[in-house]
């Protein structure tokens, strides 16, 4: 199934998603639409080709910034002295319950990896926040970092998204 990527728009059934998890559930369906009008995230929305108003997943990318100290000192000596680091945030992200464990997924990391390498705004590091252990282990598949004062907080440095789009890129 070849899937489709773009923005949350008003023709989309949004009512029908399910992913398991209400909140997840609630906020595409109740939140996401005023979050972007208002411009704290922008939602993108994954569909199959066959059924491009059917949304089978979504993530949300946002402007972040994480304070210098808190990355590793290694880092902070590459670093600029500003006291914080530009980043991009994977907010949510949920994939439909009958299309779980297909790697759809997987392909909405990429694609929020891919769109953030594209955008011309300064970032150096890219950050998901994980809801529990069993989601932190699915983001260091790759080859996202723990930060040492949150295990469920990680990042990821533009270099490293570079090269995993790159690479993805040759296998397509």
């Amino acid at each position: 199934m070849k899937l489709l990527f773009g923005l949350l728009s008003p023709d989309m059934d949004k009512s029908g998603f399910t992913c398991g998890e209400a909140a997840l559930d609630t906020y595409l369906q109740k939140l996401a639409s005023q979050d972007m009008k208002r411009g704290f995230a922008t939602a993108i929305v994954a569909r199959a080709e066959t059924a491009p108003n059917k949304i089978i997943g979504y993530y949300t990318l946002s402007a972040a910034s994480v304070l210098l100290d808190n990355v590793l000192a290694e880092m902070a000596r590459k670093m600029p002295r500003y006291p914080n680091i530009p980043a991009v945030r994977l907010g949510r992200l949920a994939v439909a319950s009958g299309m779980q464990g297909q790697h759809v997924g997987s392909l909405m990391v990429l694609d929020a990896l891919r769109r953030s390498c594209a955008n011309e705004l300064a970032w150096a590091l890219f950050l998901v926040d994980a809801k529990n252990e069993r989601i932190a282990a699915f983001y260091e598949k790759f080859l996202f970092q723990r930060f040492s004062d949150n295990a469920l907080h990680l990042w990821m440095h533009r270099k490293q998204a570079k090269a995993l789009c790159t690479e993805e890129d040759k296998t397509e």
